[in-house]
C-alpha cells in the first residue's frame, strides 16, 4: 500500500511514478478528494467534540456556583450538547466510509517503481544484466523438448493426473519425482547453508495474509479459494512466510530476518490462458522454493542484490545457462518497485524462460500487513521492506535439466551437484 501522506504531499510525483507503468490506468484524483472530505470530517468532529467536552465542564460548574439547574442558560447548554451528539453521531459512519473508500482506492494502486527502475511498457523494453554458461548450452539440434522426453521415459504423465484433476496437472513417476525430491533438498541445503533459516509453512491462508502480500482484492481470480472457509491454497510462499511477521513491532536488533520455505504453489493462471499448455512451465500445482526477507530499509538494496545472487547460485551449481533481466516499469508486477528475473535456457524453445523472480517490494508489503520495528534508543516505529525470490521454481528447473543434460540416445545425465541426493549419474527411465 502506497503511503497517503506521499499521495497528498507529492501527487504529481506519485502520480508521474504510475504512470511509468501504464499510462492512464491509475488514477489518484479521486484518493486525493475522498482524503480531503475524510480529513475536514475528521476537523468538524474534533470540533464538535471539544465544544461536547466544554459543554459537560461548564453545567455542573454553573450549578455548583449557584445556578439554577432548570435555568434557560443551562437548558441552552444542555439542547446544544444533544445536538452536538446527534450529529456526531451522524459524522460517524460518514468517517468510516469514506475511510472504507479510501482505503479500497490504496489497496488498488500498484507500488512504486523505483527511481533506478528502467522506463518501459512491455517485457520487450526489460534490460539484460548479465549472461552465464554460454559454454554449458547444449549442441545437439535433435534435443525433444521436456514433456516429450519425460512422457517417453516414463518419469512424467500428463494424461493421467487429468484424470484425476484436470490439464495442466502432473504426476511424477519413479525417478522424476526422485529427481523433484532430490531438487527440493538440494535447494534447501545451498539456501539454509547461505543463512536463510527454514520453515514450513501454513499451506492454506485466509484473506488478511493474501491481502497483506497484494494477492487480494486484484489476483483473486488467480487463486484457488476453499469456499466453506475464509481460507486460500497459497499461490506462493511468499504469503505466508511474510505474514508470519503481519501486525507485529519488531526490534531492529532482529533484522534482517532471512527465510528459505519449500511448499507447494496453487494458481489458476487465469491470465494466461493458452499459454504453456503442455508441460512443467505453467501448472495448476507446482513445487518452489521461496527466500524472503524483511530487512531495515538502508540496507534494502543490497539485500536485493544478495538475493538474486543466492537465486543464481543454483543454477550455476547446476551448470545451467541463463540470463538476468530487470524489469522495466510496464513488465514490473504489482507489488513491487523493482525486480529481476532469471530466465533458464530451453533448447527446445531455443530461447530463455523465467524461472525465478526476485522482487523488493519497499514498505509496500509492510504497510499493508502493519510490519514495523523499532530502533533502541528512538521514539516511534518504522515500516520494514519486505524482498521475496524464487529460490528456485522446481519443475522448470526440472524442465531444463531434461532438456540441458539431454543426451543423443535419449538418456538424462544427472548434473554433478545432484548426483549424491539422487544416487545416479544417469537417468535412462522411470525405474533408473
Amino acid at each position: 500500500m502506497l503511503d497517503l501522506k506521499q499521495i497528498r504531499e507529492n501527487p504529481q510525483l506519485v502520480q508521474d511514478r504510475l504512470n511509468s507503468r501504464s499510462v492512464g490506468q491509475y488514477d489518484i484524483q479521486q484518493i486525493l478528494q475522498l482524503d480531503r472530505q475524510q480529513r475536514e470530517l475528521e476537523k468538524e468532529r474534533s470540533h464538535l467534540e471539544a465544544r461536547r467536552n466544554e459543554i459537560a465542564k461548564s453545567i455542573p460548574k454553573k450549578i455548583k456556583d449557584g445556578g439554577d439547574p432548570n435555568s434557560p442558560e443551562i437548558q441552552v447548554l444542555r439542547d446544544e450538547g444533544n445536538q452536538i451528539k446527534a450529529t456526531l453521531s451522524e459524522l460517524d459512519p460518514q468517517e468510516k466510509d469514506l475511510k472504507a473508500k479510501l482505503e479500497e482506492l490504496l489497496l488498488a494502486l500498484p507500488n512504486l517503481p523505483s527511481e533506478s527502475t528502467p522506463i518501459g511498457k512491455t517485457e520487450e523494453d526489460n534490460v539484460e544484466v548479465r549472461r552465464w554458461g554460454d559454454e554449458y548450452i547444449p549442441q545437439n539440434p535433435n534435443i525433444l523438448p521436456h514433456w516429450e522426453i519425460g512422457e517417453k521415459l516414463g518419469i512424467l504423465n500428463f494424461e493421467r493426473a487429468v484424470k484425476v484433476a484436470q490439464s495442466r496437472f502432473v504426476t511424477l513417476i519413479g525417478a522424476g519425482a526422485a529427481l523433484e525430491r532430490a531438487l527440493i533438498s538440494f535447494m534447501l541445503d545451498r539456501q539454509t547453508k547461505a543463512g536463510y533459516l527454514e520453515v514450513i509453512p501454513p499451506f492454506l491462508v485466509n484473506s488478511q495474509s493474501l491481502t497483506a502480500t497484494n494477492q487480494l482484492p486484484k489476483f483473486a481470480e488467480e487463486s484457488f479459494k476453499c469456499e466453506s472457509d475464509d481460507l486460500w491454497l497459497i499461490p506462493t510462499a511468499e504469503v505466508p512466510v511474510t505474514n508470519l511477521y503481519r501486525d507485529e513491532v519488531l526490534e531492529a536488533s532482529q533484522l534482517p530476518i532471512h527465510h528459505c520455505a519449500y511448499t507447494p504453489c496453487f494458481r489458476r493462471e487465469a491470465g494466461a490462458y493458452g499459454r504453456d499448455t503442455r508441460g512443467l512451465i505453467r501448472l495448476h500445482q507446482f513445487n518452489k522454493i521461496e527466500l524472503v526477507k524483511l530487512v531495515h530499509p538502508s540496507t534494502s538494496e543490497a539485500e536485493h542484490q544478495s538475493l538474486v545472487r543466492d537465486a543464481e547460485a543454483i543454477l550455476q551449481a547446476l551448470q545451467l545457462p541463463y540470463r538476468v533481466m530487470e524489469l522495466c516499469t510496464g513488465d514490473l508486477g504489482f507489488g513491487a518497485a523493482k525486480c529481476y528475473d532469471l530466465e533458464v535456457w530451453l533448447p527446445s524453445a531455443g530461447k530463455y524462460r523465467e524461472i525465478s523472480s526476485c522482487s523488493n517490494f519497499g514498505d509496500f508489503q509492510a504497510r499493508r500487513g502493519s510490519i514495523r520495528f523499532k530502533e533502541a534508543g528512538k521514539k516511534g516505529t518504522q515500516f520494514i521492506h519486505t524482498l521475496n525470490g524464487s529460490g528456485l521454481a522446481v519443475g522448470r528447473t526440472m524442465a531444463a535439466i531434461l532438456e540441458n543434460y539431454q543426451q543423443p540416445d535419449g538418456s538424462i545425465a544427472i548434473p554433478q551437484a545432484l548426483r549424491s541426493y539422487l544416487g545416479r549419474d544417469l537417468l535412462t527411465g522411470a525405474a533408473t
